[in-house]
């Protein structure tokens, strides 16, 4: 398999760190009256708000290549106990295999930025997405776009 990426001078960057909990997107919910409605909407308002500062001033156009990396926070059951409370216990893990699943915490991120950082999330070609284990809960962002290119 191949993957392609832009040429290094084409490239639009922006890094970011949101601290907190990562969050994971709710499934809309219907009601017997027949609407609809997001039970995520405060968390994606919350996410974009902590993260607008950080905004392109127009939202990028064209491919994006995303990377994410949620962190986060480790069970007590990974730390000892007594006087070595503070260290880790052998064997635990790096990686998080515990729900909610990976994919509804990007979707949350990648439904917050829409609109703002680009102009669809359907732009995203290329997404790497890493769930972690950490001692300080926080999601990591890197957007690469395509620059604007203007022909006079």
């Amino acid at each position: 398999m191949k993957i392609y990426n832009l040429p290094r001078d084409s490239k639009e960057t922006i890094e970011f760190t949101i601290y907190g909990p990562p969050v994971a997107l709710k499934r809309h919910r219907h009601l017997r009256s027949g609407h609809t409605y997001d039970p995520s909407k405060k968390d994606k308002a919350n996410f974009l708000a902590k993260s607008k500062n950080l905004a392109p001033k127009s939202p990028l156009d064209g491919p994006i290549f995303m990377y994410i990396e949620f962190h986060i926070a480790r069970p007590k059951s990974h730390y000892r106990t007594g006087k070595y409370k503070h260290l880790l216990k052998q064997g635990v893990l790096f990686h998080c295999p515990k729900r909610p699943d990976i994919d509804n915490y990007a979707k949350l991120v990648l439904d917050a930025l829409n609109g703002v950082f680009y102009k669809d999330d359907g732009q995203v070609t290329t997404l790497v997405i890493t769930k972690v284990y950490s001692t300080k809960p926080k999601t990591v962002i890197r957007i690469e776009g395509e620059n604007e290119i203007t022909i006079s």
